[in-house]
Order: C-alpha cells, then structure tokens, then sequence
C-alpha cells in the first residue's frame, strides 16, 4: 500500500480505537453501576474523577498500543497473536491506571470498573480487528483495493518477491509482469516464475504509460545495483512509486529489519527483538511467574534439598559458571545430582547412565527437578524463563569455531527451558540443531510463544527422555 495511504489509515485505526476503548469505559462504568443488588456499592465515583479516568484511558491505551507497534503493517499475523497483543497493552494500562488512582486519592477509584474495562476493551478491540481484517480481505478478493505493480529483475530474488506477492493475497497487490535488463531481451513475451515478461528497462516509460501501475518493484541483485542509477533517471519522470527489495537478506544473520536512522534508512543485519517494550515485557513476566513460582516450590525445594543430603555427602546445592546474554558470566543454581568429584578430571557432557550420577540425582534429572532453583537465577536476572540453555565457558569457544551463528544465541538470556527443549532437542543430541531450534524462538519472539512452551515444558518436557 502507498506509503501516505498507510499514514490515513493507522490515523483512522486510532481513531477507532479511541472510540472502542471509550466505548467499552462507558460499557464498564454502566454494569458497574447498574445493578446495585448484584453488585452493591456505598458511592458512586465523584463526575470529575471518571472524567480524568476516562481521559487517561483514552490517551493512555492508543500511546501504549502505538509503542507496541500495534498500527504497524501486520497483515501477516495470525488473529490469535494480534488478540493476545491487545490483551498485553490493556493489562499494562489497567495496571498503569491502579497504580495512579492509588496514589493520586485516599479513596481508589473503583477497581471493578477497570477490571470490566480491560475485560471489553479486550473483546471490542479485538473483534474490530478481526472483522477489519475480513473486510479487507474480502474486498481485495473482489478486485477491490488493489496495487498494480511491475517487478524490475529476473533473479532468484525477484522470483522470491513474486513468490511472496501471490502466497501473501491479502497484502493486496496483484504483479502485472517483470521488467528485465535490456542485455535480456530475448526473454520479452515469454513467462518466468509464472509472471509475463512485458519488456525492458529501456522500454519501461512506454509500459507505464499504457498500463496502469501503481508500484514499480525494483529486485536486482546486489552485483547488478549499478543499473539503478539509470533506471531511476527514467522513473524520475514519472508519477510512478518506486520501491527496492534490497538483496542484502543473504548476509542478514539475526532478525534483519529496516529502519529509519535521524531521516537515514538503516538496514539492520543483525539485531535482537528484545528491546523497548518487548524487553519490559518478558523481564515483568519472567518476575512475577518466577516469584510465584518460588513461593510455591519452596516445600518441595525444602524436600528435595533433604533427599539430596541424605542420598550422599557434600552440598545441597550446586553451583556452576555458565555464560549469559552477551557473553557475561553469572552462577546458575541446581540441586546436586553428582558426586562432590564429579568433575575432578575436568568437565564433560552428562551422558545416560552416567555413573558420576547419585541414586536421587537420577531422578531428579530424569525429572528435571535439579533445575527448580533457577527460578532464583530468573528472578535476579541471570537468566529468564525462557531461552537458550545456557552453556559452560570452556565448550563455548570449540562450539563457536564448529557451528556457524553459535553466538547469536548469546544475544538474549538464557532460560530455564526453551524451543529447543521442549522439541526434544536435550541431552546427547545435535548442537547443531539446537542452534537451530534458538535462533528459530530469538527471530519469532512473542510472550505468546514464551506461554506456549513453558505449558509444552510443564505438561512433557519435565519427562523427556533425553533428559539426563
């Protein structure tokens, strides 16, 4: 879609969604209030209050829903994950609204009226969403809402652009034909990743004047950027849009992205989705599950901890340096499921049946019990929920020189389970593939996905059998 249609319509789905969440306030305060034998109350909140409320809510939901990249372009995204997004940023502004009438009065604000808010404000919002979807889809099936775009390029890169266009349907585009060099002529007329090749960039003035395109795609390969100089001198002349599919994705290593730099474009080629409100999101999360977590485990730390000291000598726990987010190094807590020389020969990988294994640390690996204290590394910091396991210093060099893209692992925290973990990928099994399985879960990143294997971990990964 052009970039100034773009602009309109994020403005109008903001303003949608001031009147949704306005909406689902007054909603919220109606029920509240409504039905005094059902739910009773001494007072009804003072007029100006609820107008502050109102107002904070109004303003507050859209900003935080903004930095949370809600309006950008995600047409891609499944409705289940775009619903959860909503969710996220209303929790985080209900709690945000709690925690300024608390302070702001003696008396807080009535609780159950956020409660009801955050609750319709997540049904409305989510719903227009997905019916906004619908709607849009439909219409592009029918022709409406299209873009009409010429792909400049005959390489592997813009057959992949082509690809992309005909998989993505509703990004609402629909390829004319292909554009070649002018040394390609021959190809004029003939059909190539099932799209016409219509003519040359010499002739590209003449095909826009008798088609009508709204986007010139332009897809060359890197070793053939020397003829966009050329090309945009003709296109200049046109009212025509121009877009680059740059073809620097082959040297992307960790979610690459484009961005704007103080008006400059930058290509990221390598970077992290854990910043901004992303990171605070996964740190809150990583907190308040980890705390309730220890609070819960404590009596069955408390019992395991005396099983571990009456199955054989030495301390109830274990402590080991293994390496974090950016290299750092931090002490990961375990219960001690060796012997106290265990590794007086120096360290290796645990293997089945090892014999430097106790009776109850059998067990407690078999189960994955040993790993319960680093609930503790969570809640400090060290390490998070869930991540890339972290591993021992002295296997990180030889593991760097061995598997390509080893060290991107390194650019989150490591955690107590992962992707890798609970897809089997544990014990004597494929570093390699592990890489995989991490680099997979930094790139796809969502608290949706965090939730996702921490209930795969709690209902089979504790009794995977490469556990050990």
């Amino acid at each position: 879609m052009l970039r100034r249609n773009h602009r309109f319509f994020q403005s109008l789905q903001v303003m949608r969604d001031v009147v949704l969440v306005a909406l689902a306030f007054y909603l919220a305060f109606l029920v509240r209030f409504s039905f005094p034998d059902s739910f009773p109350y001494e007072t009804i909140s003072e007029q100006r209050e609820t107008a502050a409320v109102f107002l904070m809510l109004v303003s507050v939901w859209p900003a935080l829903a903004w930095a949370s990249g809600l309006y950008l372009s995600r047409r891609a995204r499944s409705v289940a994950a775009e619903a959860f997004d909503v969710s996220r940023v209303t929790v985080i502004a209900f709690l945000l609204l709690v925690t300024v009438t608390y302070f702001v009065r003696d008396v807080r604000y009535s609780r159950a009226t956020l409660i009801l808010w955050a609750g319709f404000t997540t049904v409305i919002v989510s719903a227009a969403r997905v019916i906004s979807r619908v709607v849009l889809r439909r219409m592009r099936a029918r022709g409406y809402n299209l873009r009409h775009v010429l792909v400049v390029g005959s390489s592997e890169l813009a057959q992949r652009l082509i690809e992309t266009i005909h998989r993505q349907g509703s990004l609402g585009l629909r390829v004319l034909g292909l554009v070649t060099s002018d040394e390609e002529r021959h190809l004029v007329g003939r059909r190539m990743f099932g799209t016409k090749v219509m003519g040359t960039v010499s002739e590209i003035s003449s095909l826009l004047a008798h088609r009508n395109v709204d986007q010139v795609l332009v897809a060359l390969p890197i070793d053939k950027l020397g003829a966009l100089k050329g090309l945009m001198a003709v296109l200049s002349q046109e009212t025509v849009d121009v877009r680059l599919v740059p073809d620097f994705y082959q040297y992307m290593t960790l979610c690459g992205s484009i961005e704007e730099f103080a008006g400059l474009p930058i290509i990221n080629l390598q970077a992290t989705p854990l910043m901004g409100w992303n990171l605070v999101t996964k740190r809150m999360f990583d907190l308040a599950v980890a705390g309730f977590g220890l609070v819960l485990c404590s009596p069955l730390l408390g019992l395991l901890a005396l099983l571990v000291k009456w199955s054989s000598p030495g301390p109830v726990f274990f402590t080991q340096e293994r390496v974090g987010m950016d290299g750092r190094l931090f002490k990961m807590y375990k219960l001690r499921t060796m012997a106290v020389d265990a590794e007086r020969d120096g360290a290796r990988m645990t293997t089945a049946d090892d014999p430097r294994r106790t009776p109850v640390g059998a067990l407690l690996r078999r189960l994955s019990l040993d790993e319960v204290p680093q609930l503790l590394n969570v809640f400090i910091g060290d390490m998070s929920l869930v991540g890339p396991r972290p591993e021992q210093p002295r296997f990180i060099e030889d593991f760097k020189r061995e598997i390509p893209r080893y060290a991107l692992r390194h650019k989150i925290k490591a955690g107590m389970t992962g992707w890798a973990q609970v897809n089997g990928m544990r014990g004597n099994t494929s570093i390699a593939k592990r890489i995989e399985f991490d680099l997979y879960y930094i790139e796809n990143w969502s608290l949706l996905l965090d939730i996702k294997i921490l209930v795969r971990t709690v209902f089979g990964g504790f009794l995977s059998p490469n556990a050990y």
